[in-house]
């Protein structure tokens, strides 16, 4: 496991990560590898450090010897008539070179032999020490580097010599390579110090980690450690980590602003990107792993200064390539894989299992989870250089879009210079990427720590009250979204308040919450004109207005009582409230008092007094959605406002003649969340407390037969109201699902707003199984949208049918 060098960057600093504890610096150990324990074990990894560690060495003083090599002839010739360079220059550039050179080849020469005649109780702490003492002269050296480099620029442009000789440096290959030699400029030989200037610490921590306590050569390892630190903290004062990027074309210091971990759309496939807004040009860059396992460097894909960056409108977005979103049943999979992958790790924690295990299990879901992240995003956020190519991005949600076109339109406001970078200038620059950058980790949920937060299961509760602030008046609504699986999903839009600057919606929404963190508000000023239609994804292009976001603190949320707060966008400050009902809460099945209404009441009780197969409340409901909301974006998916449900509620239990009229002018999102709210209170779910664990079991089969069978049986032995009504809804969510192409619900979106719906454990069900709500959601919740969606996939079936076809054998469920 050879340790490869880092991508040149212009400042010594130390990453956070080698700074804390070393944790994350080498490949994992095998287990059992603490200080002091299995030392057998420790002091093989120890010589595995220490051997990549040698072979780095080696190149890094062949790299030395090569830059040296010049520096003889050229002092030679400063004191002729005719000289290159003048001794001043000649000691500018190669300024303590010389002196890093012997530092090395004399650790190299005491190292090599005792890791080539290896044994256990081999020390070597003590030349770490040297080294470490010796680093003063590094110190020297990165003072006078900026200088250097300078030095060598002018001199290349004023001298052909000099310049032949800084372009084709040879550096010898090691002794086992094939390469004899490689070429290499003087610019980039002359930055491998100040890389290697953290080398010697990160290798430190390594071998601490697999050095038992009771060894020799521990302490000696620990001071050199403590004088490593203390070096480069002392070099990271001097130079502050977000002014560390080279200057810009102007001359004044280039700084990074904004990076994150974004899916770009690059050869028709989706590809995961790091990029680097800076002070005066956009960055995307690649993420690799090095051999040595956790080092991580950056592969520059492309760039583009700002002055040259445009963003396309909606409309030119017309000739770029279409993109297509992830079949949703794919992204289901992969939750449900997740989710099952979650409870697996759980079970093994709580069974004190083996860490090896464990980390088998989280390998397993950070690749779910990387895959869900890499192919969930569909929102179209398209760059483009204004000389040549556009580049296309996908993003979760329109708030990120909007950040990150904020913040490189906030930077194109100042006096932007177009440029092109050398390849040594765009080396540099994705060097410093690695440690400028302040989001390190792909944002998904296994890279969470254990004792962070799981986030919130169950329903959120939020009014949207009003908002001010607006500059003039104006058509405004307002989004809400939550985070789920590691990205965010819209999950309520208010009404559109028209010509108004002080809007007052009043409204109030109640979200799912799938281990959500955080909430997020966007305002929006919306567009009447059907010109401006965004090409990608069909729909007009309303303006952001502001957005804010807020952390779901459980101390804060999980109380009785309503919580207000005010979040502030942009000059624009929107009032809200909520309150959170957990999941295990929202399980409690409350029956009606009063057998007269439609919620809390038995289906049989209600099919009966109606003289009804399918109860009025639900073929009205289904009637109204498929006349005016069966090509709604996001139907059944986004939430219709509480108070106009709990009014439709009201209407229907008191079997109100003036139901018709008042269904015909009410929002079609409430008349949906009416419906799902009619199935959530029913005393036992429609496809009944009993069947539950069998439905669990049939829908976990393999053989598809099998599974056949068995689930069409299970439909068999349904109450009649039941079955009737559950294939009623069936057709109509077919239905809905046929305009997926306008109301972006697929049968897998329908599944997962119903399918938790229509199927629950019971109470007595979930206290036996269940530890936590995250369990309950990761345990349950997937395998009941599954239930839903396999009879949502199959073809028709008809009540007359089922009961014809009895069982080749039955089973008691």
């Amino acid at each position: 496991m050879p340790y490869i060098d880092e991508s040149p960057t212009m400042s010594p600093q130390l990453s956070a990560r080698s700074q804390g504890g070393g944790d994350g610096v080498s490949p994992t150990p095998p287990e059992g590898l603490a200080p002091g324990v299995e030392a057998g074990k420790g002091l093989e990894m120890r010589k595995l450090v220490l051997s990549g560690f040698l072979a780095s060495e080696e190149i890094y003083i062949n790299q030395l010897e090569a830059l040296l090599l010049p520096m003889k002839p050229l002092k030679a010739t400063a004191t002729t008539s005719q000289p290159v360079l003048t001794i001043q220059q000649i000691e500018t550039i190669f300024y303590k070179i010389q002196d890093i050179y012997e530092i090395h080849k004399e650790f190299y020469d005491n190292l090599c032999p005792k890791v080539q005649q290896w044994d256990s109780q081999v020390t070597m702490g003590h030349l770490f020490q040297k080294l470490a003492s010796q680093l003063g002269v590094y110190k020297a050296f990165v003072d006078n580097y900026k200088v250097a480099l300078e030095t060598a620029e002018k001199c290349s442009q004023s001298n052909n010599q000099f310049q032949k000789i800084s372009e084709e440096l040879k550096v010898k290959g090691p002794k086992d390579s094939k390469d004899s030699h490689t070429s290499v400029t003087m610019e980039a030989l002359l930055y491998k110090p100040i890389d290697r200037v953290t080398r010697s610490t990160l290798v430190l921590h390594d071998l601490l980690k697999h050095t038992p306590v009771d060894h020799p050569d521990y302490p000696l390892l620990q001071d050199a450690l403590r004088i490593s630190q203390n070096f480069l903290s002392s070099i990271n004062e001097d130079i502050d980590p977000r002014r560390t990027a080279v200057t810009t074309p102007k001359g004044e210091t280039r700084q990074l602003v904004k990076d994150g971990f974004l899916v770009e759309v690059s050869e028709s496939s989706r590809k995961l990107r790091h990029v680097f807004l800076f002070t005066d040009v956009l960055l995307c860059a690649k993420l690799k792993k090095t051999s040595a396992g956790k080092h991580q460097q950056y592969d520059c894909k492309w760039y583009i200064p700002l002055a040259d960056l445009v963003f396309p409108s909606p409309e030119e977005s017309e000739a770029s390539p279409q993109v297509h979103p992830f079949p949703d049943h794919e992204l289901e999979d992969m939750k449900m894989k997740i989710s099952a992958l979650k409870s697996e790790i759980q079970k093994e924690k709580a069974n004190k299992g083996q860490s090896r295990a464990i980390e088998r299990l989280k390998k397993k879901m950070f690749e779910n989870e990387f895959l869900l992240l890499l192919n969930s995003p569909t929102i179209p956020f398209r760059i483009h250089n204004r000389n040549g190519k556009s580049y296309l991005f996908l993003l979760s949600s329109d708030y990120e879009r909007s950040e990150w076109r904020e913040a490189i339109q906030k930077l194109q406001k100042k006096d932007l210079q177009a440029f092109v970078l050398s390849s040594v200038e765009l080396q540099v620059l994705t060097g410093s990427c690695f440690k400028l950058r302040t989001v390190h980790n792909i944002p998904v949920t296994s890279n969470k720590d254990d004792d962070e937060s799981p986030g919130l299961y169950g329903f959120l509760h939020v009014i949207v009250h009003s908002a001010k602030g607006f500059k003039q008046s104006a058509n405004l609504y307002c989004t809400l979204e939550v985070d789920s699986f590691g990205y965010f999903v819209s999950k309520a839009k208010t009404r559109v308040f028209r010509d108004t600057a002080e809007p007052k919606w009043d409204e109030e929404f109640e979200i799912e919450l799938e281990g959500s963190q955080s909430l997020r508000i966007l305002c929006y000023e919306k567009c009447y004109d059907k010109t401006k239609v965004n090409k990608d994804n069909n729909e007009i292009v309303d303006k952001i207005m502001g957005k804010g976001q807020i952390q779901l603190d459980p101390q804060t949320v999980e109380t009785k009582n309503w919580h207000t707060d005010v979040i502030e966008m942009n000059g624009i400050k929107v009032e809200f409230s909520m309150k959170f009902t957990s999941r295990d809460m929202s399980l409690k099945r409350t029956p009606s008092k009063k057998q007269t209404g439609v919620f809390g009441v038995k289906i049989s009780v209600v099919t009966k007094r109606e003289r009804s197969k399918v109860p009025y409340i639900v073929r009205q409901c289904v009637e109204e959605v498929e006349k005016r909301g069966i090509e709604e974006v996001g139907i059944y998916r986004i939430s219709g406002v509480a108070t106009d449900i709990q009014a439709l509620k009201a209407v229907f239990d008191a079997n109100n003649k003036d139901i018709l009229l008042m269904l015909s002018d009410m929002d079609i999102n409430a008349i949906a969340g009416t419906l799902k709210l009619y199935f959530r209170e029913l005393p036992e779910p429609l496809l009944t407390d009993r069947l539950y664990p069998a439905f669990m079991e049939g829908i976990a089969l393999s053989d598809p037969a099998a599974k056949e069978n068995c689930m069409m049986h299970l439909l068999r032995s349904l109450p009649d109201p039941n079955l009737i009504t559950f294939l009623f809804l069936l057709e109509h969510l077919k239905r809905v699902a046929e305009k997926e192409p306008i109301n972006k619900m697929s049968l897998h979106n329908l599944a997962t707003a119903f399918g938790p719906t229509l199927l629950r454990p019971s109470e007595v069900e979930s206290k036996a199984h269940l530890t936590s709500a995250a369990d309950i959601w990761s345990h349950d919740v997937m395998a009941q949208v599954q239930v839903l969606l396999y009879y949502l996939q199959h073809p028709p079936i008809s009540f007359a049918e089922l009961k014809r076809n009895t069982l080749y054998f039955s089973t008691d469920v």
